[in-house]
């Protein structure tokens, strides 16, 4: 379990020109306990911020080398938070540096218990933050959730953080969206990064279910079949295609979500169980409250127990830039699985995948990759083929530079992870030059600091 700040030693780095001011500085915080290391030269910060690793700087701001302010402007993204010091402080010269990301500004000559004040109050939210993100990191990579739901959107990213924050609820959780948008990897996740990830994980489908069926398959006590609630005590019990459950079922269903007491065959007493519900549908909201009547219908009171929370999975068509960053990642996959490489995209193949409208979304896109891949084992095939239209895609031209612009963002910001920011690397990995390179950035709206 991550230390709450007031239980471990704070750790600032000094940054200080002035001999006596830095040793004043250095007294002050190793006796109020700090863990500290004090440098003359600013230059020399970024390598001590990888092996100090420190919660909060605290820098002068007028030095020989290069300012306080230039040096807070050269830090990487989640670096710790600085405070400046100055002797010169002025109103611009505070205003430039909060402007630029600084903590707190606080001008010599300094109360001493301000200063320590501020510094443990940066240091404390540096420290919050980065257990909050190893937290969100390690749960990510317990539930592969960077895999599962790939992508760079707003909108997955939106689910990734709801799953993650939802995970250690005990309420019941419905997850909606169309077919083929990964509604039981996303109930999956939710088991995985919850407290009942050691527990068992029962996935029943109640389209395939025959009505005659569906008792025993759910509230069986024994005998020859013990029913999914039984067999998910203690863990998760996914109910997918919940409006296909029977309407002669709901009724007893719905009780036993109220009571949370699997009903037995032999008329004894109910047998209490602890489990969480999620379900699934693939209609739209107000499809799934229809009429208990309506043929496949869902009783209103059932849909409100089983949705007290609601994941909502975007369709591959509302984030169309997630396209070939996914394309790409089962492409790679199936290329692996059959031993081949994986095939080069033309233009038109890109423009093929951006125009087209994803009715079966990311299995379908799955699917496109597999029989791209089948088909280049065989030195042959197009990714017009392998979504299985063979004329031309109209209106090629505009769909052409769209997805053009989509594959270089892709394509830039691959490169820019890879080589941790270091963007002379990039260029010459990509094969442009610098200036070039910065002049895509600007055009494609990439973020550099949201990609690293």
């Amino acid at each position: 379990m991550p230390l709450n700040p007031d239980q471990q030693q704070r750790r600032v780095l000094i940054v200080e020109d002035d001999h006596s001011m830095r040793d004043s500085l250095t007294h002050l915080l190793t006796a109020a306990d700090w863990s500290v290391t004090a440098l003359a030269d600013p230059l020399r910060v970024i390598g001590n911020l990888l092996s100090f690793q420190p919660d909060v700087l605290l820098s002068d701001v007028r030095m020989p080398r290069i300012s306080g302010i230039e040096l807070l402007k050269s830090l990487p993204e989640g670096a710790p938070p600085m405070v400046l010091i100055s002797a010169h402080g002025d109103i611009p010269t505070a205003v430039e540096a909060m402007s630029a990301g600084a903590y707190s500004f606080i001008e010599k000559p300094f109360d001493p218990r301000l200063l320590l004040n501020v510094l443990r109050n940066a240091a404390d939210r540096h420290l919050l933050s980065m257990d909050a993100a190893r937290l969100r990191e390690r749960l990510a990579r317990l539930s592969g959730l960077d895999r599962i739901l790939l992508g760079r959107t707003s909108a997955i990213s939106a689910v990734r953080e709801q799953v993650i924050d939802l995970a250690a609820a005990p309420t019941p959780a419905m997850v909606l969206g169309e077919t083929g948008t990964g509604k039981e990897l996303v109930a999956r996740a939710l088991h995985d990064l919850s407290p009942r990830s050691g527990k068992p994980f029962i996935a029943v489908n109640c389209a395939a279910i025959p009505a005659t069926d569906f008792d025993a398959r759910m509230f069986g006590d024994g005998g020859e079949e013990t029913g999914a609630m039984r067999r998910a005590d203690g863990g998760t019990l996914f109910l997918d295609e919940l409006s296909a459950c029977p309407p002669e079922t709901q009724t007893k269903l719905l009780r036993a979500v109220e009571t949370m007491e699997a009903p037995s065959s032999d008329g004894s007493r109910p047998r209490k169980l602890d489990l969480r519900w999620v379900s699934a549908s693939n209609d739209a909201l107000e499809a799934a409250v229809s009429a208990v009547s309506a043929a496949g219908g869902l009783r209103a009171d059932l849909f409100y127990r089983l949705s007290a929370v609601i994941v909502r999975l975007p369709a591959l068509r509302e984030r169309r830039e997630d396209i070939p960053l996914l394309f790409e990642h089962f492409i790679t996959h199936y290329a692996q699985l059959y031993e081949i490489e994986p095939p080069t995209l033309s233009a038109e193949d890109i423009a093929a995948l951006m125009a087209h409208d994803w009715p079966g979304n990311v299995r379908e896109l799955r699917n496109v990759a597999e029989r791209r891949s089948l088909a280049a084992k065989r030195g042959r095939g197009s990714i017009l083929e392998a979504i299985g239209r063979d004329g031309e895609i109209g209106d090629v031209p505009e769909t052409l530079r769209k997805a053009v612009a989509a594959f270089e963002r892709q394509l830039i910001g691959k490169a820019i992870r890879q080589h941790g920011g270091r963007m002379d690397a990039v260029a010459e990995a990509l094969g442009i030059g610098r200036r070039t390179l910065n002049e895509k950035i600007v055009k494609l709206g990439l973020d550099k600091s949201s990609l690293l």
